[in-house]
């Protein structure tokens, strides 16, 4: 039996022109739906990851608590449970899996809201890397419902610098000889081992290597963190599945829709929702300077960085306790309506 519910959508109208058949979102719930339906957050899943892997930030002690909010992970297209390359009937399996947008993503989680809990306004939109890309889409494409988001180390349009970082990766992985005819018919170990490599030295800051932080994880060399930590959990991932995430991911932009005709400024300025901006100090995938562009477009937005040495990882601290406390009290006060206290904004803790 499946833990998480699942939201059978139909044929799906992509933004691409394609069409996405017998489309599915499976997603998770936490905590209980208030009567007046007022107390919704969505918590977006970032690249290859699932609601299991996320879930650990919900809890009594955080500021998604169940015993408060109620709580929904929709996941991802492409993540392996909602409809993927790896669980879908041919002919869209594999490489023929159609182009998905966050867009579509989101425009379907608003479908799921509505039709399944019939919600139609959330109290926050919430999430880390490509969960960013999502709760900045939910701001700008439906701006009369959503009360609050916080995108942690995200974007709301993906940078060329970016893009042409997720072209290295992408090299890397078909260079394998399992790529064939534009898709994996078996498991690329040795072009996952490389992607491993490459995200290791980019989503973690200089710092991190220079400071060994990894000693604090339990690894004495660097190529222990390499082999246990990187290799590890890319080998565990679907290859299929990551070339349409990734495409997802390079195309991420909250303007290209007929809303706003790819006009990134009127979309940053539609949001209306409280926002609470969080890049890290040290990200090389999503920059502090990238968010600073953005929020000087939007009406109602605070750039908070999170000061760390742990990279684009510090956006998802499991590992890194002052990256969450910083997180976790920066979200209670948005949630609560308060400011940013002091403590939260200069400087390491």
């Amino acid at each position: 039996m499946a833990d998480f519910g699942t939201f059978e959508i139909g044929t799906v109208r992509l933004q691409s022109g394609q069409t996405l058949d017998r489309a599915v979102l499976a997603y998770q719930t936490y905590g209980s739906l208030a009567a007046d339906k007022s107390n919704v957050i969505v918590f977006n899943t970032p690249f290859g990851a699932q609601h299991t892997d996320i879930q650990w930030m919900v809890g009594g002690d955080m500021a998604l608590d169940p015993a408060r909010y109620f709580i929904v992970i929709p996941n991802m297209f492409g993540n392996g449970l909602s409809t993927s390359p790896s669980n879908i009937a041919a002919p869209s399996d594999h490489g023929q899996f159609p182009a998905v947008t966050i867009y579509d993503n989101v425009v379907q989680q608003q479908r799921l809201l509505s039709e399944r809990f019939g919600v139609e306004r959330i109290r926050l939109a919430v999430g880390w890397s490509m969960g960013g890309q999502q709760a900045f889409h939910w701001g700008a494409v439906f701006p009369d419902r959503v009360d609050c988001i916080a995108p942690i180390c995200a974007s709301a349009k993906t940078s060329v610098h970016n893009f042409v970082f997720l072209e290295s990766v992408k090299a890397a992985l078909t260079a394998d000889p399992a790529f064939y005819d534009g898709w994996f018919a078996q498991k690329p170990e040795r072009g996952l081992r490389a992607v491993a490599r490459a995200y290791a030295a980019w989503a973690v800051s200089p710092g991190f290597y220079r400071e060994k932080l990894y000693e604090r994880l339990g690894f004495k060399t660097v190529e222990d963190f390499l082999q246990q930590a990187w290799d590890a959990n890319m080998l565990r991932r679907d290859a299929n599945n990551m070339m349409a995430m990734w495409w997802s991911w390079q195309h991420a932009d909250i303007s290209a829709n007929d809303l706003y005709g790819g006009d990134l400024r009127k979309a940053l300025g539609a949001i209306r929702a409280r926002a609470l901006v969080m890049p890290c100090e040290t990200d090389c995938y999503f920059t502090v300077e990238d968010n600073r562009r953005e929020v000087m477009h939007m009406a109602n937005a605070e750039l908070r960085p999170i000061p760390s040495l742990w990279g684009h990882r510090a956006g998802n601290p499991m590992q890194s306790p002052e990256d969450l406390k910083f997180i976790n009290a920066a979200l209670i006060c948005l949630l609560r309506n308060q400011g940013v206290p002091p403590t939260l904004q200069h400087g390491l803790w």
